[in-house]
């Protein structure tokens, strides 16, 4: 059996027959307690496996992201229950770090404006802004009626290209996923659209950035690169459609099911399924009446959650007023949705806001919910009710963080499985860094060098920032192959002079677009970038930002040729196809946005520049 046959027999067996009925159901403390229903599936989107594996490559696509760095995968690992794993702070509504507003939240780009060059963000200036609120879990998430902390990702999926209904019920992953690629917090720069991300994606080899990419993704991107190809394999034609993305993320993530936890085996009789501490939890969490725990008025098994909205008046309304403001009710102010339990130990944060950082500290909140309350407006009575004293905190504790713990999503097996995204820690070696104290001080202080995106060859969309300089400046990013000698580098080349921002959000700021194409730069050559302000209150009158090293790699497809920019649908041709595709952006001729698909040359236009260098790639005909 062929590795794709094996994960479809996998995959298959793994979402047929009400999805693990067969564990059977059991009694707990005389409270009947079943396996996790059938997977909900619109009518509208039915599973295939084509759309799953394009779900699944989209998932984990950094370069979805104008930043190249940002992908779902990002801030939703299944090790961390599928929340983020990554420490971020959101300074809150006083916009100072280390105030009780804080909110853990999860880094994404650095603030871009139409263009894609970089602005200052009031938050968080020329670094990722952090969202205000902390990433939920992706997992299991499809038996939720509505979506995201305050429910605003909706049963019926509107298709935000078209406007039309495009599932009526049941649709809120696909209502969720579509959020993120055009946040110009999480993933895009301002006013990006749909046309933008399709237009991406035609022109990327898919997962390039990624490396280990799982058996049953490899096996298909042997056979094809183009995201053109990979859509014709699931829809039946290469259109490319923010309806289209989000249907095969929705699918994806629709075989994202937990339930192979001690708890499911022990509902299907095993005893010794969980260990008497954890028993004992389990039994406190399931207790009703005055001396219950009262645990299950919101996190009822086998979900472990009601999917309902309710406010614990963990900090006060006016820092984030929660499904009010998707609903509009006054009776909803504070309100967020309960989070399911299952595999809640592996988490890094907890509530909406991250509050609090340990399952230790939760117990902690629920032993003293009902004498402590700070935040009393619009608080949920149900709280009124929660009775948690420390013992059977401790074992309820036990049985959440184990007892409800899949083996598979710790570990990331299949279908939790993942590549190794660029982002990682493990791809550092491929990663640009900052060196420390280089530089030389201005006016202004020592100007700061900003890079976030990946140096692939291949990637337009690599950009130098500068931070920092004197207002109104003229600049200039110098490049060296040599390391740096006492802060500062010996170009060998410089890029042509720039203004610095004089006022607003550009004040002491600009950027430096630095398309890495193939017969530019090569596969390991390590660069050093700084940038040269000219300031007369520096020594030698010029002020010198921090030195970035940028090691230069190529992506997991290979090496991209000279000809491959050509090659708009991937086949590893320059023909007639590709030449329809380039007359299409052509004749727009002068588009005012950055990297566009028929802008080979990279300089944010369609002109008879690109026209020439489209005329020579395809002359060769074969794009080797």
């Amino acid at each position: 059996m062929g590795v794709t046959r094996q994960f479809r027999a996998q995959w298959l067996s793994f979402l047929g027959a009400g999805l693990g009925a067969g564990l059977g159901a059991g009694w707990i403390c005389g409270v009947a307690a079943a396996a996790l229903p059938p997977v909900p599936v619109p009518p509208e989107n039915p599973l295939t496996e084509s759309k799953r594996v394009l779900g699944k490559i989209l998932f984990f696509e950094e370069q979805i992201s104008t930043s190249n760095v940002v992908s779902c995968a990002t801030c939703h690992v299944a090790s961390s229950a599928g929340a983020d794993p990554r420490a971020a702070v959101h300074p809150g509504l006083d916009g100072v770090v280390g105030t009780p507003d804080d909110v853990q939240g999860s880094p994404g780009v650095v603030k871009a404006d139409t263009f894609n060059s970089f602005e200052l963000d009031a938050l968080f200036a020329l670094r990722p802004q952090v969202t205000d609120r902390a990433t939920n879990s992706n997992i299991n998430a499809v038996y939720a009626p509505d979506l995201f902390w305050d429910g605003r990702a909706r049963t019926t999926f509107i298709d935000p290209e078209t406007g039309q209904v495009a599932i009526s019920s049941g649709g809120a992953l696909e209502s969720q996923c579509v959020n993120p690629p055009l946040s110009s917090v999480e993933m895009a720069h301002a006013a990006m659209d749909w046309v933008g991300i399709e237009q991406r994606l035609q022109r990327v080899r898919a997962l390039d950035l990624s490396t280990n990419i799982p058996a049953d993704v490899q096996a298909v991107l042997n056979t094809t690169r183009s995201y053109r190809e990979l859509f014709r394999q699931a829809y039946g034609d290469e259109a490319i459609t923010s309806k289209r993305i989000a249907f095969a993320l929705g699918t994806y993530q629709r075989t994202l099911i937990s339930d192979q936890t001690p708890w499911d085996s022990f509902q299907a009789g095993n005893q010794n399924a969980l260990t008497q501490n954890q028993r004992n939890g389990l039994q406190a969490f399931l207790s009703t009446g005055p001396q219950g725990t009262n645990c299950t008025a919101c996190h009822v098994p086998p979900m472990f959650t009601d999917n309902t909205f309710r406010n614990l008046g963990l900090r006060p309304i006016a820092e984030d007023n929660g499904r009010q403001s998707v609903t509009g009710n006054i009776a909803d102010r504070g309100r967020f949705k309960v989070p399911g339990l299952r595999n809640v130990g592996l988490k890094r944060t907890f509530m909406h806001n991250g509050q609090f950082q340990t399952l230790q500290q939760v117990m902690a909140f629920y032993g003293g919910v009902r004498n402590v309350n700070p935040n009393p407006d619009n608080r949920d009575p149900v709280l009124n009710t929660v009775n948690l004293p420390p013992q059977q905190g401790g074992q309820v504790q036990d049985f959440l963080a184990n007892g409800l713990l899949d083996p598979r999503v710790r570990d990331q097996m299949f279908p939790f499985d993942r590549p190794v995204i660029f982002t990682s820690p493990a791809r550092a070696a491929n990663q640009t860094t900052v060196i420390a104290n280089t530089g030389v001080a201005g006016s202004t202080g020592t100007p700061r060098i900003v890079v976030q995106s990946a140096p692939m060859v291949g990637n337009r969309d690599f950009k130098v920032g500068l931070d920092g300089a004197k207002p109104g400046a003229t600049a200039r990013l110098g490049v060296s192959t040599a390391a740096p000698v006492n802060g500062r580098i010996t170009p060998q080349s410089f890029f042509d002079d720039t203004t610095v921002g004089a006022s607003g959000v550009t004040s002491g700021v600009a950027t430096q677009f630095w398309p890495l194409l193939a017969g530019k730069v090569s596969s390991g050559q390590v660069l050093f970038a700084q940038w040269f302000v000219d300031d007369a209150a520096a020594v030698g009158g010029q002020a010198l930002s921090s030195v970035s090293r940028i090691p230069i790699f190529c992506g997991s497809a290979g090496c991209p040729s000279v000809c491959s920019m050509a090659d708009f649908n991937g086949d590893g041709l320059v023909d007639d196809t590709d030449f329809v595709l380039f007359a299409d952006a052509y004749n727009a001729l002068t588009v005012p946005a950055a990297n566009v698909l028929g802008d080979l040359n990279a300089d944010a236009l369609v002109d008879d520049a690109d026209f020439s260098a489209f005329s020579v790639a395809y002359d060769t005909l074969i794009c080797s």
